[in-house]
């Protein structure tokens, strides 16, 4: 009989799924977390759940909070279920289900006077954020864009913020007010230096309208850096229906996701924390050849094969894993010009590390898809591929395999596989994208017009070369038939 997911029915959903060793009724807040997503509840909600199941930091529960439309559905459905989430951890030899309880509320989008109040509450020590890295008003090179809509928006109405960072600054507005010592925020997205991003952008919107704001911010508050890691999938009716099917469990939102998980963190707050490193979060004195590592390596890998697996009709990761010819693309890739230019990592074989994240992506459980790794591509190929295109071109090496990622990306975005079927762009730059795609058919350049993206890099004769000749490949050739040139170094003109 299917167990519909609430606190009353945790009993009957232990018959299939590990279930808290504490009391969540008795649990009080401690963080304030932005973008409750599935990330989230697979990443920083199990750690707090381990630590709660000792029997330790009950204070340290999550609240919610949603800025945008979507987040209002999400808060809904978890409401129903008394915030609980069933997490589903897939290894290629074993599946578990287990019910998370360490969020105890959601505030929902709209509710700002509640939501800034929630952030001037003392028992509040650290906000958190997983907004995607197109969430932090950034350029190409990682500074903070005061000219974005949104963030003059703010500016100009700091007593009616709409983005997380302008409620951010209200909560700190009023702590500061009220002789409340400020709360430490801590980024939990895949961008270089997280911690400072994000400190670049909140003290670049209080400068805005309150330099001495933004001054006392700089003095005063915590943006400690972090690494974060773990294959998520996006959640269907597949996954719904696997956990009702499998495990006898009504869940409106499952997650799904890889057994695999990391964490790494400057141990940077004043206001405390939770002892996260009982349940395996690394504190380091740098994070940043971790991340650097992880971005690189994984996330510049996810960017690498979703576009050649797009164009050849793929939609699992697994199945493009599969796939010799991108499998070997992503290996050469990786061992030719994306790993020699990683600094070294703290008792990290980098080429172990790369073995590791093979493993991960043939994992066939996990269901992740090549539509999703697509999607957003206008923020991600700044953070994850193009950096390394930079670098090596500033140590005078060669880029014939990331030029081709550039190349595969700009084709993607003509908007249809090699075998004509339609793709369904998920960018909020899809239609100057998509535009500049076509026209690069017959001039390349065309679609190395977006400074915002591609920088100083295509500046460069060599890369521009590479790309044109890349591209001009892919339409007369196709895909496989490009991958098997750059396979065997003919590649190149």
């Amino acid at each position: 009989m299917t167990v519909k997911l609430s606190l009353a029915s945790l009993k009957d959903a232990a018959a299939t799924a590990a279930v808290p060793a504490y009391d969540p009724k008795a649990l009080t807040a401690g963080i304030l977390h932005f973008g409750v997503g599935n990330f989230h509840r697979a990443h920083q909600a199990i750690y707090l759940d381990d630590l709660f199941n000792t029997g330790k930091a009950h204070d340290w529960a999550i609240v919610g909070a949603g800025v945008m439309p979507s987040d209002a559905a999400m808060r809904d459905k978890l409401a129903a279920q008394d915030f609980l989430t069933t997490v589903v951890e897939q290894d290629n030899n074993k599946t578990a289900a287990r019910i998370t309880a360490p969020m105890i509320d959601i505030i929902a989008p709209g509710e700002t006077a509640a939501l800034i109040e929630k952030l001037a509450d003392p028992t509040i020590r650290i906000v958190s954020m997983t907004i995607t890295e197109g969430g932090y008003f950034i350029d190409a090179a990682g500074h903070f864009n005061p000219a974005h809509p949104a963030m003059v928006e703010d500016s100009k109405n700091p007593d009616s913020p709409k983005t997380v960072f302008g409620l951010i600054l209200s909560g700190l507005r009023e702590r500061k007010a009220r002789d409340i010592p400020p709360f430490t925020i801590m980024s939990c997205d895949n961008i270089p230096g997280n911690g400072e991003v994000t400190e670049n952008t909140v003290i670049g919107l209080a400068k805005l309208s309150d330099p001495d704001f933004a001054q006392w911010i700089h003095e005063n508050v915590a943006f400690p850096n972090s690494m974060v890691d773990r294959i998520t999938p996006a959640t269907g009716q597949r996954e719904i229906d696997i956990l009702k099917n499998d495990f006898d469990i009504d869940d409106n939102w499952p997650v799904f996701c890889e057994e695999f998980k990391q964490w790494v963190m400057e141990d940077n707050f004043p206001s405390g924390r939770p002892r996260l490193e009982e349940v395996g979060v690394q504190f380091v004195p740098d994070v940043a050849p971790y991340e650097l590592m992880k971005i690189r390596i994984l996330n510049g890998g996810h960017a690498a094969i979703a576009y050649p697996a797009a164009l050849l009709d793929i939609h699992f990761v697994h199945e493009a894993m599969e796939h010799p010819l991108i499998r070997a693309f992503l290996a050469k890739l990786e061992k030719d010009e994306i790993i020699p230019i990683v600094p070294p990592v703290p008792d990290t074989d980098l080429n172990d590390y790369y073995g590791l994240i093979e493993r991960r992506f043939l994992n066939p459980k996990i269901g992740d898809t090549i539509p999703r790794l697509a999607q957003d591509g206008s923020n991600r190929q700044p953070k994850f591929i193009l950096p390394s295109t930079r670098d090596r071109l500033a140590q005078g090496k060669d880029i014939v395999g990331l030029s081709l990622v550039s190349a595969l990306w700009c084709r993607y975005f003509a908007g249809t596989s090699d075998s004509g079927r339609e793709i369904v762009f998920n960018d909020a730059s899809a239609d100057r994208l998509h535009e500049a795609a076509l026209k690069a058919r017959d001039n390349p350049d065309a679609f190395l017009v977006f400074d915002e993206i591609f920088g100083e890099v295509s500046k460069s004769e060599l890369f521009r070369k590479r790309f044109a000749h890349a591209l001009s490949t892919l339409w007369t050739e196709g895909t496989a038939r490009t991958l098997e040139l750059y396979l065997r170094d003919e590649l190149v003109k």
